[in-house]
């Protein structure tokens, strides 16, 4: 028996608009991560005495970016037959192989959404803000740390991105009805917890101290923390690749990726030195 585990059996995906057409919940907590991250924005930018013009701009940037980055970076890292198999379905919420439907935008790759970040916003910079691609990077890190959270609750709502079975007597493990009959840890809550406290810290050094004067110390911390909650938290998750449970040094994909990042963090914390003016 499961008496004391969580069963998740969602009702619906999400909430159906009309005939097949339906806003996943999945897709529901990307649009709550891209609002709550404008307003955070809204308020630095006053701080920093930045345009709303500017603001605009740079929501459309970072939407751009972190999607086809994100979306990309999970074809390339965990479904690269995609680019064979179904061209289309990358770039469109839609597929195309075995009839038409339409899915939302699902499979979104959390490093590519790095990438796709930090290559908007020197784009960004360098056609609207004209200021330095760390600043922005330094200040945009923190709406995307709180982004993480809904994201990966999203990841829990499809049943996505599921974490290791676990002891029956583990008071908060999960069965996915969608996946299987097994308790399992809650990976994706795991990791949204996680974010929680990136956010929390990043929010307080940049209101609440000077580290925000510190050209590239936000944003690579930023990198270090996050990066490093994927990399503890991918040790009770499933591989998303199958194979790649012990793909490169007995870690799989997740944690090999993670581990670039969180050294160009490391850089940037204790020996980035800004170019004198």
């Amino acid at each position: 028996m499961h008496f004391l585990q969580i069963v998740w059996d969602p009702a619906s995906e999400g909430i159906n608009i009309v005939g097949n057409f339906t806003i996943h919940y999945y897709s529901m907590m990307w649009m709550v991560a891209f609002i709550l991250g404008w307003f955070i924005m809204k308020k630095i930018y006053k701080n920093e005495n930045q345009s709303n013009e500017k603001l605009d701009s740079l929501f459309i940037y970072s939407v751009l970016g972190i999607m086809i980055g994100a979306r990309l970076g999970h074809v390339i890292f965990y479904q690269p037959e995609l680019f064979k198999d179904d061209f289309f379905s990358i770039f469109l919420p839609f597929k195309f192989k075995g009839g038409f439907a339409f899915t939302g935008f699902r499979g979104l790759a959390s490093h590519g959404a790095a990438i796709g970040m930090i290559i908007s916003m020197h784009l960004y910079n360098k056609k609207v803000l004209q200021e330095s691609v760390l600043w922005i990077l330094d200040r945009v890190v923190i709406p995307v740390a709180l982004g993480a959270i809904f994201v990966r609750l999203g990841n829990f709502f499809n049943s996505e991105m599921v974490g290791k079975p676990a002891d029956e007597s583990l008071p908060w493990a999960v069965i996915f009805k969608d996946f299987d009959n097994v308790a399992r840890h809650p990976g994706q809550l795991y990791e949204a917890f996680g974010y929680v406290f990136v956010f929390l810290i990043l929010w307080f050094l940049y209101w609440k101290t000077k580290k925000s004067l510190q050209t590239g110390f936000l944003f690579g911390l930023f990198l270090v923390l996050l990066m490093s909650v994927r990399l503890f938290v991918e040790n009770f998750k499933i591989e998303q690749v199958t194979g790649r449970e012990d793909w490169i040094f007995s870690l799989n994909t997740g944690q090999v990726l993670s581990i670039p990042f969180i050294l160009i963090g490391l850089y940037f914390i204790f020996f980035y030195k800004p170019k004198s003016a």
